[in-house]
Parts: C-alpha cells; structure tokens; sequence
C-alpha cells in the first residue's frame, strides 16, 4: 500500500498536474484551428484572431442551451472548460491558470486543485445552461473556481497568510466583476458559477491545514483526469470524420 501511494505521489505533482493542464487546453484549441479550416476567422483585432469555427467548437464540446437543450450534450458541462475562442482568450487564461494554480496547490495540494478546477467547470457551465447562455466555452469558470477555493482558505484559516490570500484573492473577485460587466462576450454566469463552485468544494474537500491529501484525494482527480480524457478525445475523433469522411 505504501508503495503504490508513493507511486501516485511522485505522478500526480504540481508541475505535472499545471502542464498537463495547460498542454491539453493548448492542443484542444490548435485543433479547434486545423478543424476550422478556412473557416478560422484571421484578424489583427487582437480580440477576433484565430477564432475557431462555432461550429467546430460546438461538435467538440462547447456548452450552453444550444447544445444541451437540442443535442442533450450533457457531457459539455465538462469538455467546455477545454475549449478557447480565440489567442488571446486561451492565452489569458493559460496566464492566469500559471498564477492561481501553483497557490491553490500549495495549500490544497494538486490532486484536490484539479478535483476543484473540474467541479468548479462543470458548476460554471451549468449555472450558464440555467442562465439561458446560448454557446459558451474556455477554462474561465474553472480558474474561477480556483480563485474560489482560494478565498475560502484565506478567510477559513485567517492570521496574517490567510488574510493575505484573503485579500488577494478578493481583488481577483472585484476585477472579474468589473470586466464582465465592462467588456462584450463575458459569461458572467460562468463566472459566477465557478466562483461559488469553488468556494464549496474548497469547503467540502478542505484544504492541507485541515487535513493533508490522501488516496481517496488521489484516486478522485485521477478518475476526473480519465473521464475527461475520453470525452475530449472522443469529442476529437468525431470531428475529424465528420470532417474528413
């Protein structure tokens, strides 16, 4: 038992865990890219350049009442958080991911981060799906998640680190709102969704000061890891014979 916990251990560390995050989110949106073709909208906007097809993003998992309601793709709740619309979207998020991340795994280590950035996906898009969002995508309400999960430590463990994290992190908050409502295209309720998603399974799984990760931590984010790898790559596989067939 020790051994096959040390296995895990040394497989699932904080380097791994962000770039195998980072490397999917990158090789989802260059397939997005070579899928859209001449479709692929090229602009020195840099808001509008290389943006993927809609429709090449709904048939690899975009979510939102499109593809829930007419095509029951439930399952979008999760590959959304994977899809990007545009450079500088994916490049913006990668950026902020490099910044949470690292945080969140240090005080709730990085299988409990990933289990958090997945739930907090899904409770994200879902909110959104509540909130009538036609089309949405990106890993926005995950890393809200993060900085979620983020607040509660700070104010759950308080002292002067915990008040720090507090007040960082609630900055964070402030400036989420303050874009969504200034700039177009902002899912809000994905936001939103993440944000309180994260705050609650921060809560629930508990952080490192309260207890440290175990295998059930472990065995929960490799499980998240697996089903997600599937639906991405099934998501992959259908669009390239849909497309190329």
């Amino acid at each position: 038992m020790m051994t096959y916990h040390k296995k895990y251990s040394a497989f699932l560390t904080p380097s791994f865990v962000m770039n195998a995050i980072i490397y999917t989110n990158v090789i989802m949106f260059l397939i997005s890219l070579i899928y859209s073709g001449r479709n692929m909208i090229l602009s020195f906007n840099p808001f509008y350049a290389f943006t993927p097809s809609m429709d090449v993003l709904n048939f690899l998992g975009a979510s939102g009442r499109l593809p829930i309601v007419k095509y029951e793709a439930w399952w979008s709740l999760i590959t959304a958080n994977w899809l990007h619309g545009g450079l500088l979207h994916i490049l913006f998020n990668m950026m902020a991911l490099k910044t949470l991340a690292p945080l969140v795994m240090k005080e709730f280590g990085p299988s409990r981060m990933f289990s958090i950035y997945t739930l907090s996906g899904i409770a994200g898009f879902l909110l959104s799906y509540f909130g009538n969002v036609y089309l949405t995508i990106g890993a926005s309400s995950g890393l809200c998640g993060l900085i979620g999960a983020a607040l509660f430590f700070g104010k759950s463990r308080g002292g002067q680190w915990g008040q720090l994290v507090y007040k960082q992190t609630f900055g964070w908050v402030v400036t989420l709102a303050i874009i969504g409502f200034l700039m177009p295209n902002i899912n809000n309720w994905g936001h939103g969704g993440g944000l309180l998603g994260g705050i609650f399974f921060g809560w629930i799984l508990g952080y490192n000061e309260k207890r440290m990760e175990n295998m059930f931590d472990k065995a929960l984010a490799i499980f998240f890891a697996v089903i997600t790898s599937w639906l991405l790559l099934k998501s992959v596989v259908q669009g390239f014979f849909l497309i190329y067939s």
